[in-house]
């Protein structure tokens, strides 16, 4: 029988439940500042555009569920019981309540982990900095992943996705498919932080090249950006796309988002209405592979980073 039980403590974006959420989310996301009526609204409206779905809560449940099954089979090699519990950046439960609920269930020593390979002291090293406090405060012994992009198994998963989406084109065309990958755009200033986001990013999508086999060109743009008076990373991948057909002549184009691991607002409406909607008016076509949400692989790759971290510093 296992000796001990260690937390998995599992991070994500978070997102309303329902309607009813979307303001006091967005307030959050703001920093406590109220949105307008009409950022409300545009907001509610393209939760509206994809069905009126929440799909990250349920897509993060899911994996988060798969990953507790996955290291149940793996507990007896481990010699210990892992439980997994969930922080959310911006909806309940919120990081701090996360680790509370560890420290209730008497958990004195836990793994975190987020869910998003790539680092970038804005995005996971924001999670890693709340969760390490709390743990800190709780008396909990906390080592988290800091990412895990190059990681054989997500590499291999994403090759797949390309090569099958690739499929999809027709023959006679194939050749000519322009491959962008996209990650959520960031503040520009992570450039002056050497920060690793960029590079990292990149990493994956040569992996990704590499391991396809493909000679296809591709190249890389950014989505989602902020709204906000500092300039984000760029460029934008609907810029990007009016400038390919303009420039290029592209008519081909497949949109891979390396920086997600499951479907929710950003791919259901910014690549699958917004993006769509510049192409078809463009005359491109437009493919998008599927997200990795409980691919078995995806799933190992959190299993094997978690047992990872409990033996390299047990």
């Amino acid at each position: 029988m296992p000796s001990k039980t260690i937390g998995v403590f599992v991070m994500s974006y978070g997102t309303p439940e329902n309607m009813e959420q979307v303001e006091e989310y967005y307030t959050h996301i703001r920093r406590g500042n109220p949105p307008s009526a009409e950022q409300l609204q545009e907001l509610k409206d393209r939760y509206e555009a994809i069905g009126g779905l929440f799909p990250l809560r349920r897509n993060t449940n899911a994996q988060v569920e798969a990953l507790q099954d996955k290291l149940d089979q793996l507990q007896g090699a481990a010699g210990v019981q892992f439980r997994c519990y969930q922080g959310l950046k911006h909806a309940h439960p919120l990081i701090e309540e996360g680790v509370q609920q560890m420290a209730r269930d008497g958990i004195k020593e836990a793994i975190g982990i987020v869910l998003a390979p790539h680092y970038s002291i804005m995005s996971v090293g924001s999670y890693v900095k709340r969760a390490q406090a709390e743990a800190d405060k709780a008396g909990i012994a906390m080592r988290c992943v800091k990412d895990y992009h190059l990681h054989p198994l997500l590499i291999e998963a994403w090759a797949e996705r390309v090569q099958d989406t690739l499929a999809q084109f027709a023959p006679d065309v194939q050749n000519r498919v322009r491959i962008i990958f996209t990650a959520h755009s960031l503040p520009e200033k992570i450039k002056e932080m050497n920060d690793p986001y960029v590079e990292q990013l990149l990493e994956t999508s040569r992996a990704i090249m590499a391991h396809t086999g493909l000679a296809n060109q591709w190249q890389f743009a950014w989505q989602s950006a902020g709204q906000t008076p500092v300039p984000w990373l760029g460029p934008d991948i609907l810029d990007v796309l009016r400038q390919l057909r303009q420039d290029e002549n592209v008519e081909h184009v497949m949109i891979c988002p390396i920086g997600f691991v499951s479907d929710h607002l950003e791919i259901l409406y910014d690549i699958d209405i917004e993006a769509q909607n510049v192409a078809r008016e463009l005359g491109i076509e437009l493919k998008r592979p599927p997200s990795l949400n409980t691919d078995p692989r995806y799933i190992e790759v959190l299993a094997d980073m978690v047992l990872r971290a409990y033996q390299g510093e047990r």
